[in-house]
């Protein structure tokens, strides 16, 4: 099981030195990959009662310009979202974007995308909230299309695209493509066409429940579930120390290909102790 590490944005704050001294010592340590989470714009509360999520005050690094700053100094950490909002994004846009990642890093970016929850987000991008799930099937297709052929022509209900390509493509002409999310539609869209899925959730009755929907979508699909991954997350400051290891060894008993570690919300008082905290935990999370 491979093991990463989210990257703490909502308390890293802003410093590029503190940023990158994260990165390195991320990857110094052992893990195989940094996972970044994806928001554009944070909502006001202030006229709107009873708000939940995130706001105008939460921090959050644009995913591929912070991509493209740890492809820069890290040499074999794989660049992960979890998750991208790609129905209230541009496909081709994100199509260029990503396969740019892919290319200044040697190969090294994994694609996890969802449909979101701030409709407030999707109104200020221009795009309808309510159309969020049928798009994002559709732009999965074309961004495959879009990163493994130089020229392509296509046409569907969101996209229409008329002999034209991307330059430079992708070095593998794909990148993985995750998907977040615990509703039955996306477990069986993982299923379908994931390349791999991410629970945010413990390895019990239901986790093993929600991987038996996406093991039979992928065999209705013609496809072989043991090619589909997944990555569960541990949140540190969510689940009690003596409980980490039985936490990370139920998902890899479950089998789980990947897992992801949270230090965010742990009370930590300095940006600088994530990467600490990071760097003195993998060893007990290692199997032994």
């Amino acid at each position: 099981m491979r093991i990463g590490a989210v990257f703490p944005q909502l308390e890293i704050g802003a410093d590029p030195g503190v940023v990158r001294d994260w990165t390195r010592t991320v990857e110094t340590a052992g893990y195989t990959h940094a996972l970044a989470y994806d928001h554009v714009l944070g909502a006001d509360p202030a006229n709107r009662p009873g708000w939940q999520g995130y706001t105008d005050q939460s921090l959050f690094h644009e995913v591929f310009v912070l991509f493209g700053f740890m492809a820069a100094i890290t040499t074999t950490l794989e660049l992960v979202t979890g998750v991208l909002v790609l129905p209230q994004r541009q496909t081709a846009l994100v199509a260029k974007q990503a396969a740019e990642v892919d290319v200044l890093s040697g190969g090294r970016l994994r694609l996890g995308v969802g449909i979101g929850w701030n409709a407030v987000e999707y109104q200020a991008l221009g795009v309808p909230f309510e159309q969020r799930g049928a798009r994002l099937t559709e732009q999965v297709e074309l961004l495959r299309k879009l990163w493994a052929d130089p020229v392509i022509s296509t046409e569907g209900r969101f996209h229409e695209v008329v002999e034209a390509g991307l330059n430079p493509l992708p070095p593998r002409r794909s990148i993985p493509i995750w998907f977040g999310g615990g509703a039955d539609a996306v477990l069986r869209r993982t299923g379908r066409i994931g390349d791999g899925w991410m629970p945010q959730s413990p390895p019990d009755a239901a986790a093993r429940a929600q991987l038996d929907t996406i093991r039979a979508a992928a065999v209705e699909a013609g496809r072989d579930p043991a090619e589909i991954g997944f990555e569960p997350r541990l949140s540190l400051g969510a689940v009690p120390e003596k409980e980490w290891r039985s936490y990370v060894d139920g998902w890899r008993e479950l089998g789980a290909t990947h897992l992801c570690v949270n230090t965010m919300n742990m009370g930590l008082g300095k940006p600088e102790e994530h990467a600490a905290v990071l760097r003195d935990v993998l060893p007990l999370l290692q199997d032994s």
